[in-house]
């Protein structure tokens, strides 16, 4: 019996019940996960041909396994297929991916104080979290807008607790300075309230109610009081005259619009909160034969798997699955929603922008693979390269009079960062000021290691160093394409800037092996911004790697001459406070609370530190 009949034998055995199938290639790897009310109805259509998908046929071609598990309903069926999806990830499953890592406002109400923050990512606790924000800059001035007009702490739990006197920020009215009690729980809790109104959009139900607060002030002669709540009135005010969009009712609402261009969808979704356009949100590219509603009901599960919910969605298309989808939405997060596919009005009018966006969004990102083809084709021309230039590699050393040396090396694939393939050194030589020795040394380890060779290697300076690269691929017999980008100024520019009485201005310039005068890449902004954009990012990691171990070389030094301090209870004070810059900020009363450190001890370690 061959591996095409077995497969269509065990398809033809699935179960008459709800459940997730899941179709294997030779190799094992799970290539596709699906789910149905009755299996053996949704399996036949791939051996009958009713499953019209133009991925149907893709996937019986390659599947060679076929897995079933039943659950009791479809609900359940749903559930396990968005795991599975999460688990395996499937190549011809929807896979969404945000296209950026988006901001959020998080607030614990469970604090006694609470305080907003700035976070990446909503966690799985019972903190409010509000946005996402389109841009880390806006949700920054959302935060500084807040901060202005309802004070809330901005110091961290630690700092807080600790704090001996009002901070800086009490002192120029940011803060009421709940640390030293200088405003009462319900007072604090009141304008934490009051914050949160006003990110959940609520800000003429929030007006009303400090227009009240303000009179009632002004009732018992709390003049200062009633003055500060004028003057946040006014600030409020003036926000809500600045929002232009109306989404037509007071209702929250996630806006999910689709373009699709061949195989390739883009998904938008636009936040209308208390009738306003608040944001949106954006995922990359998928690239995929599955059909238009399979991708919009697989967008919609992975979203709200983690995000909260609005009281409506809006599509641009109905889907088969959404009562099961709003019965999992409804258990899953305690809230009911509605889906609605509006024909025409305000709504529809909303759908459209989101579609809109969409469609601008693909426009945007094809241009911008366009001109990153055409740089990457630019420098294989300019600069005589073997291959075109898709995985490139940049290497730099950071150091100070040789100490605490370390190295870089980033990875640029197709013209953007793949920090999967970013790599730090720490240089194992002698504590001297050796660039070439420290770049010798950490090109060699690089490639005497298990990565795949790049298309071109970059290492960040001028001769010297291209000839220290060209001399470790020559010592492991390695063919790969070269260059060294400096920083320097071209001397008949600058002496004509001088002349002129300006400051001299340096140029990127790239030295090829073999080649005596440098070439310049002006002609081609988009390729010199590549390999600068490359270059600094390798400087970025290493200065920030070079730092880290700085700062802990620098604590150690300190702890070491300290008495009755050896690598145990170094080793204690880091793991304790975390890292050496906390070790650094910690107060006697701190010391002491770390085990096996007494009072004498701690004093010993204090005043060495201060």
């Amino acid at each position: 019996m061959d591996e095409n009949t077995a497969l269509k034998e065990k398809m033809t055995s699935a179960p008459r019940c709800p459940g997730v199938y899941m179709m294997q290639d030779a190799s094992g790897k799970v290539i596709y996960v699906g789910k149905a009310n009755d299996l053996k109805n949704r399996i036949s259509s791939y051996l009958t041909g009713r499953d019209t998908r133009p991925m149907a046929p893709f996937l019986m071609a390659r599947a060679s396994d076929i897995a079933f598990i039943t659950t009791a309903t479809e609900k359940e069926a749903l559930i396990l297929e968005n795991n599975l999806i999460k688990k395996h990830r499937p190549r011809y499953n929807v896979i969404l991916r945000d296209d950026k890592t988006y901001y959020h406002l998080s607030l614990d109400p469970a604090e006694t104080f609470p305080r907003l923050r700035l976070v990446r990512k909503r966690q799985n606790d019972a903190a409010l979290y509000f946005g996402p924000y389109p841009s880390g800059l806006a949700a920054k001035e959302t935060l500084r807008f807040i901060q202005r007009i309802f004070p809330l702490r901005t110091c961290r739990d630690r700092d807080f607790q600790l704090r001996a006197r009002p901070c800086l920020e009490y002192q120029i009215g940011r803060c009421l300075a709940p640390c030293k009690n200088r405003i009462d729980e319900a007072a604090y809790r009141t304008l934490v309230e009051n914050a949160v109104s006003f990110l959940r959009g609520r800000r003429r139900e929030l007006i009303s109610d400090l227009k009240k607060q303000m009179e009632q002030a002004a009732q018992e002669l709390n003049f200062e009081e009633a003055a500060r709540l004028r003057n946040r009135i006014g600030a409020l005010s003036h926000a809500l005259e600045q929002q232009h969009v109306d989404g037509g009712s007071e209702t929250d609402k996630d806006v999910l619009g689709v373009f699709s261009d061949s195989e390739t969808h883009r998904i938008c979704i636009l936040f209308v909160r208390a009738g306003k356009l608040t944001g949106s949100k954006s995922f990359t590219p998928v690239k995929t034969k599955a059909d238009r509603e399979e991708i919009l009901s697989s967008a919609l599960r992975q979203h709200y798997d983690e995000a909260g919910l609005p009281e409506e969605i809006l599509l641009p298309y109905s889907l088969p699955d959404e009562a099961v989808l709003l019965e999992w939405l409804a258990e899953k997060q305690q809230k009911r929603v509605r889906i609605t596919v509006p024909r025409r009005g305000a709504k529809k009018a909303l759908v459209d922008l989101a579609c809109a966006n969409a469609r601008e969004l693909q426009a945007s990102d094809r241009r911008k693979e366009e001109q990153k083809e055409a740089a990457l084709l630019f420098l294989q021309e300019k600069l005589m390269l073997a291959a075109l230039p898709r995985r490139i590699e940049c290497f730099d050393i950071s150091n100070l009079g040789g100490k605490s040396a370390v190295g870089s090396m980033v990875v640029f694939q197709d013209g953007e960062p793949d920090k999967s393939g970013y790599r730090r050194f720490r240089v194992c030589g002698p504590d001297e000021p050796d660039d070439y020795g420290m770049m010798r040394e950490v090109l060699t380890r690089r490639f005497q290691g298990p990565d795949p060779a790049p298309d071109l290697l970059v290492v960040d300076g001028g001769k010297g160093q291209l000839n220290v690269a060209l001399a470790v691929l020559s010592d492991l017999k390695i063919k790969l394409d070269v260059i060294g980008l400096a920083k320097e100024e071209r001397s008949f520019l600058a002496a004509k800037r001088r002349l002129q009485g300006k400051p001299a201005k340096s140029e990127d310039r790239v030295y090829l092996p073999r080649r005596k005068d440098a070439i310049y890449l002006s002609s081609s902004p988009a390729a010199l911004a590549l390999l600068q954009r490359l270059r600094d990012e390798a400087h970025r990691f290493a200065v920030s790697y070079h730092r880290k171990v700085k700062t802990k070389n620098d604590l150690s030094s300190v702890l070491d001459a300290i008495p009755d301090i050896g690598p145990s209870r170094r080793t204690l004070l880091l793991k304790y406070f975390g890292s050496a810059q906390q070790v650094r900020k910690a107060s006697l009363e701190d010391l002491q609370k770390v085990p096996g450190i007494g009072r004498e001890l701690a004093e010993k370690i204090y005043s060495a530190l201060s």
